[in-house]
C-alpha cells in the first residue's frame, strides 16, 4: 500500500459543533486522521482506500444547519508530526494548567497535560474543555470516583486524576477517542484511569462522586436521567457542550431531578454549568 494520501480542507459555519459532527462520521470512513485549522477541520485518507463517492453519503454536508465548502490534494509522504505541530498549538487555562502536545516545550504550570492530538475530539482549545478545566481547577476532586462522559483525549480525566480523584473511569463512543484516550492517561503517567470504549449503557449499577459530561445538548437530554442515578449523594456534576440559549433545557432537566444549579462559566456563546446533588 502507497504512504500518499488526500487531503480534504473543509471550511465549517458553526465551526465548533459542525466539526465535532462531521470528524464523528468521516471517521467512518477511511479518513484515519484530522486536525483543526482557523476555519474548520483538515481530513486525511490513504490514496488507495479512497473512491471518488466517498463522501457521498456524509450527513451533515446535506444539512441546511451547516455551511460546509472543501477543497482537497493529494499529499505525498504526509509527516503527521509535521501536521500536529502546524495545526495545535499549547493551552493555558488561567496560569495553573497547560495542555501541550510532545513537542511542545515544558512550563512551569501546576498541572501540565501532554496529549497526542491525532484524530480526536477534545484537544482543550475547544471552548467547552476549557471550561470544564476552570471547573475542575476551582473544585476539590480528592478521593473523588470519577466518570468522564465523552471523554474525547481524556484531558478532563487526566487532570482529575492530577488534582487526587480517584478511580476515573473515562467513556466515549468513538474507537479512536477510547484508544488515544488510553495512550494519553500512559503518557501523563496516570494510574486510577480506566478507558471504556461506549454509551451511557454502560452507566448501570455504576456511582460516582464527579461525573464530567461534555458532549451536546441532546444527547446530555437524552441520558442525563443515567448521570443522575449514577451521582452520589453530595455528588458534583458538570455539564459543557452547549450554547447559552441551551440553558432552560438542561436546567429543567437537572432541576426536576433534584440537582441544584452552583454556578455558569461562559466562553463567547459557550457554557459549562455546574450542579449537586
Amino acid at each position: 500500500m502507497s504512504n500518499i494520501y488526500l487531503g480534504y480542507h473543509f471550511t465549517i459555519e458553526p465551526k465548533e459543533l459542525g466539526s465535532e459532527i462531521l470528524i464523528a462520521e468521516l471517521g467512518e470512513k477511511a479518513f484515519e486522521s484530522f486536525t483543526e485549522t482557523e476555519n474548520g477541520i483538515s481530513a486525511f485518507v490513504k490514496k488507495d482506500l479512497w473512491d471518488e463517492n466517498i463522501l457521498d453519503d456524509i450527513y451533515i454536508l446535506q444539512s441546511e444547519e451547516f455551511k460546509i465548502e472543501y477543497t482537497f490534494e493529494e499529499i505525498d509522504q504526509v509527516n503527521w508530526n509535521e501536521e500536529w505541530e502546524k495545526n495545535f498549538e499549547p493551552i493555558d487555562v488561567d496560569g495553573n494548567c497547560h495542555v501541550r502536545a510532545p513537542f511542545h516545550p515544558k512550563t512551569d504550570a501546576e498541572f501540565d497535560i501532554v496529549i497526542e492530538p491525532k484524530m480526536s475530539f477534545g484537544t482543550g482549545h475547544h471552548e467547552t474543555t476549557h471550561m470544564m478545566i476552570q471547573h475542575l481547577l476551582e473544585t476539590d476532586v480528592k478521593g473523588m470516583k470519577t466518570l468522564d462522559m465523552g471523554c474525547g483525549t481524556a484531558i478532563l480525566a487526566i487532570l482529575a486524576e492530577m488534582k487526587g480523584a480517584q478511580p476515573i473511569d473515562a467513556i466515549d463512543i468513538d474507537n479512536w477517542c477510547y484508544l488515544n484516550s488510553i495512550e494519553n492517561a500512559e503518557r501523563n503517567n496516570c494510574k486510577h484511569i480506566t478507558v471504556y470504549e461506549g454509551d451511557a449503557a454502560l452507566l448501570s449499577g455504576k456511582k460516582y462522586d464527579l461525573i464530567i459530561a461534555n458532549i451536546n445538548r441532546n444527547i446530555l437530554l437524552n441520558d442525563m436521567q443515567s448521570y443522575v442515578d449514577c451521582l452520589n449523594p453530595k455528588g458534583t456534576l458538570l455539564l459543557s457542550g452547549f450554547y447559552e440559549e441551551d440553558i432552560p433545557f438542561i436546567d429543567a432537566s437537572c432541576t426536576e431531578k433534584g440537582l441544584t444549579y452552583v454556578k455558569k462559566h461562559q466562553r463567547n456563546n459557550w457554557v459549562s454549568l455546574k450542579y449537586v446533588n
